[in-house]
């Protein structure tokens, strides 16, 4: 299981990066960060594509979602001086609550 939730974080990195560059390519005229992003959402799908045989589908889809809207606020702030208002942080918290408690409570696996 450890493995499984390993490589759905693989994903998300996957997509996070892939997201970040999203800005970088400017509308896809960049061949090298364009490539770059594909490269990173292919990989995303293909990691996600083997969580899903071992996880349900919507744990995996909310994990994966989750987890990028919090890292990409995250990145954002920090790379691209975006703001985060405190309802936004607050947002941000909740996400994590209910993606705690997804993965705590949906303990039926694919077998």
């Amino acid at each position: 299981m450890l493995k499984t939730y390993l490589i759905l974080i693989a994903a998300t990195i996957f997509e996070v990066s892939g997201t970040m560059l999203l800005p970088v390519t400017k509308g896809f005229t960049k061949p090298v960060p364009t490539g770059a992003l594909i490269f990173f959402y292919v990989c995303a799908f293909f990691c996600l594509s083997i969580v899903v045989t071992k996880l349900p589908l919507a744990v995996v889809y909310a994990t994966w979602c989750g987890l990028g809207i919090f890292t990409i606020a995250i990145l954002g702030y920090i790379f691209y001086g975006q703001s985060l208002s405190w309802q936004v942080i607050l947002g941000m918290f909740l996400i994590v609550l209910g993606l705690t408690l997804v993965n705590i409570y949906s303990s039926k696996t694919i077998n």
